[in-house]
């Protein structure tokens, strides 16, 4: 704590004389899992890069103290040796406490517990003025709520506080073909009532075609129930697992045991499976012996790498959408029309309170205040080549979800004018935060998440590097090369070989 004290410190005065200058910061974390680029200077960051450990984990209290950049897996692996883990757990293993924060993170545990924020008991802040403070649900709950979704426009969080419960050993999981969009949203209706399970998506390999998946905590390990690993380069890419299983048992369920650790980072190998796009880029050929080869480059660390240097994150659609259950069978038969993107990840959602930058609907339960559950649809593949058209099918893509009442998360491309914004979340609740908070010194939400096109097509007339990065196959080998020589795929080797070992020894 006294490390932590004296870094905090440090940097809210750094904070105070921005404050005092009158000039705006954008706070620099060491790694990012969003897809939108950051023009800032560096001279303009504040850095907080080494707020990255687990302070505490107590036991008896089923809590863990945590600095923001404590990314998912080694606060799992920290939290697992007490025999506990956090209830809301993010599929990709570099996002941190803070992003999740700070940012949207609804996982296939949402449905039970909500956003990954409803999981912590208070945070602690540095305001754009310099001062620190504390906020939960009640101890200035407005700014505890409001912060949530944000994306760090209210102030620097430095400190959390997560709620965990008990870990098992295994995740039983169960896979339930489905045969249409109607009958997997059904299905998942009906399963997020069942208090015996702890996790619940989908994948739709076609309108005709997908699995429900449930999983349930358990320490009993039954002979009769395989044990499935996904994390070695020999094992198998997890959608590609459930796509056999499919072929096997188009109609019947199936049941396997999953490593509680290894189930929660399943989707990592591959990013669920945008990584199949880097194969068909390179004309390489998409099978068991690459997919191994290729292994050290086909993490979300270093994919996230590979994303930014290559510009691709803004010629690929990667959007996640939320939608009440009642239009969404119409939003994905219109993704199917317009885009013709498979997979699509589905996972329910348990809904934020109002207001939020959580995607969000009004629907009401029949008490009429009840606000009720919303479904995620990961919308992830190639867009349109040409970037004008490329371009204009995501403003189609956001005025069919507007008029079908859902809302998409802020870690994306987002292409709305300043109007539009502010016409779906509510501008005057957020405004008098900020100057309640001292906050108006700092970039907006829209201003962070604004998708500014005219400046990208300026910056490829005018400057022949960003031109040549729009080249096949130029900006490829370029993610590539920074993927390959990036210091998070050296410390994610690291990381995965230690895991590995230590599982082996344990076998």
């Amino acid at each position: 704590m006294e490390r932590h004290n004296k870094a905090i410190a440090a940097i809210a005065a750094n904070v105070r004389c921005f404050y005092d200058r009158k000039e705006s910061f954008r706070i620099c974390h060491g790694s990012t899992n969003s897809t939108r680029t950051s023009p800032f200077r560096r001279d303009k960051m504040i850095d907080t890069s080494r707020l990255s450990h687990v302070l505490k984990v107590d036991k008896e209290k089923k809590t863990a103290l945590v600095e923001p950049n404590v990314p998912m897996d080694r606060l799992v692996e920290t939290t697992m040796k007490y025999g506990l883990v956090p209830p809301v757990v993010m599929e990709f293993p570099g996002i941190t406490v803070g992003g999740g924060y700070a940012g949207t993170s609804g996982e296939s545990s949402s449905f039970k517990y909500g956003f990954f924020d409803r999981t912590i008991n208070y945070v602690n802040m540095i305001l754009a003025n310099g001062d620190m403070v504390t906020a939960s649900r009640t101890e200035r709950a407005d700014l505890f709520n409001g912060a949530a979704g944000a994306v760090g426009s209210l102030g620097i969080t430095t400190l959390l506080e997560l709620q965990l419960i008990e870990a098992k050993k295994y995740v039983e999981t169960t896979y339930h073909p489905v045969s249409s969009v109607s009958e997997a949203i059904q299905k998942l209706k009906k399963l997020t009532t069942d208090p015996d399970l702890d996790y619940i998506d989908g994948i739709l390999f076609s309108l005709n075609n997908g699995v429900i998946i449930t999983g349930r905590m358990t320490d009993t390990s039954d002979a009769n129930l395989p044990i499935r690993q996904f994390s070695r380069a020999r094992d198998p890419w997890f959608y590609l697992h459930v796509q056999d299983i499919l072929s096997n048992n188009p109609t019947a369920t199936t049941t396997e045991l999953i490593p509680l650790d290894e189930y929660l980072f399943r989707y990592d190998r591959g990013g669920f499976w945008v990584g199949r796009s880097a194969f068909h880029y390179f004309y390489t050929p998409f099978n068991w012996l690459t997919r191994w080869f290729l292994d050290d480059l086909l993490h979300t660390r270093v994919m996230y790498t590979a994303l930014h240097a290559s510009g691709f994150s803004t010629q690929y659609v990667i959007q996640d959408l939320a939608l009440p259950y009642s239009t969404v069978e119409e939003f994905i038969k219109y993704t199917d029309m317009t885009f013709e993107i498979y997979p699509l990840w589905l996972c329910p959602l348990r809904q934020e309170i109002l207001p939020t930058f959580h995607p969000h609907s009004n629907e009401t339960e029949a008490d009429g205040k009840t606000l009720k559950p919303m479904l995620n649809v990961g919308l992830w593949g190639y867009g349109h080549p040409d970037r004008y058209a490329f371009f204009k099918l995501n403003r189609h893509l956001e005025a069919k979800l507007r008029k079908l009442g859902g809302m998409k998360w802020l870690y994306a491309n987002t292409y709305y004018s300043e109007t539009e914004f502010w016409s779906i979340y509510d501008r005057k609740w957020y405004d008098a935060l900020r100057t309640k908070y001292h906050a108006t010194s700092l970039p907006s939400v829209y201003d962070k998440v604004r998708t500014d096109v005219d400046a990208q097509e300026k910056a490829i007339k005018t400057s022949w590097s960003y031109w040549l990065l729009t080249k096949w196959p130029i900006s490829g080998l370029w993610g590539l090369w920074k993927a390959a020589t990036s210091e998070q795929r050296l410390l994610a080797k690291k990381e995965r070989w230690k895991s590995i070992e230590e599982k082996d020894c344990v076998d």
